[in-house]
């Protein structure tokens, strides 16, 4: 997506060869507006998979899935990532390592709000390694609920994450591509 691309560039900073501190668009402060039109354009290529539930992980995803399951008339959920006094005891968990945040953390989703006659979306923002992806991914096989597929605002395709989704056979459809953040300069694909 130009669109995407154009504010990447003008608005994204390149911390090292490995992170992009995308802060100003999707991760700290969000334009809603471009916010819908991604979530749009993920319905759009999306749609002809009879998807009856978004989901994604706190935070940084929440935006984007939510504008998606707004496009296609459908719930949100968000996998948890701190268990709180009301959390679900049976909630379907998952330990994932974060390459931005460099901690490992539980994600969890309640089973009432994914079940066997799902059929799931998975919208996340950025994509590197995939731990996150893989977690999330493990949940839903475990709920019986069917993975339509993955949609990613940003892959990093110099990392892996994306590449292990697909050689999984699951649909993976990124807006963008950076294919290298060498000498402080971002490459698309």
């Amino acid at each position: 997506m130009e669109l995407l691309k154009e504010r990447i560039l003008r608005e994204a900073t390149v911390i090292n060869n490995d992170v992009l501190k995308l802060d100003a668009l999707i991760n700290h402060q969000v334009d809603p507006m471009l916010m819908q039109e991604l979530g749009k354009e993920f319905a759009r290529r999306f749609k002809e998979h009879s998807i009856t539930k978004v989901i994604t992980v706190e935070s940084s995803g929440i935006p984007a899935a939510f504008t998606t399951a707004l496009a296609l008339g459908v719930p949100l959920v968000f996998a948890r990532r701190k268990k709180t006094l009301i959390a679900d005891p049976d909630a379907l968990c998952e330990r994932v390592p974060s390459f931005t945040k460099g901690i490992v953390t539980d994600i969890m989703v309640s089973r009432q709000f994914l079940t066997e006659e799902d059929s799931v979306l998975f919208i996340d923002d950025i994509i590197a390694n995939g731990d996150a992806a893989r977690g999330l991914i493990k949940i839903i096989e475990r709920s019986g609920a069917k993975l339509a597929g993955v949609g990613i605002l940003v892959e990093k395709s110099f990392q892996a994450g994306a590449r292990t989704i697909r050689e999984q056979g699951i649909k993976v459809e990124s807006l963008v591509k950076i294919s290298s953040l060498e000498d402080g300069k971002i490459t698309f694909e």
